[in-house]
């Protein structure tokens, strides 16, 4: 009861190991450290909007070669999931493209 008190809601197992030769108890608990909410990932072929750095031609000129547009409006690719993947480029996503 008292690590009740002390973690609420927070703790969500005790155990209890015993050894023997040192006769000894060890208390261990499992606690919720974090929450969050899910967010889908969406599908490897939804269309996103990345931002790729104009100081990155090479991955620009990879892009392009794999199909992705480059709007010249908003300066983002156009490209599907799979690919920003592929080119490691999933932390740049902007924007899912409806």
């Amino acid at each position: 009861m008292k690590l009740a008190r002390r973690y609420g809601s927070a703790l969500i197992c005790v155990r209890y190991r015993h050894d023997a030769t040192a006769q000894r108890r060890y208390t261990t608990i499992e606690l919720i450290v974090d929450e969050a909410p899910i967010v889908p990932r969406g599908k490897p072929d939804d269309k996103v909007a990345v931002r790729i750095a104009h100081d990155q031609p090479t991955l620009r000129s990879r892009a392009y070669a794999r199909g992705a547009i480059c709007d010249a409006k908003s300066g983002l690719w156009l490209m599907p999931r799979q690919l920003a993947k592929e080119l490691q480029l999933t932390g740049c996503i902007v924007k899912v493209v409806p």
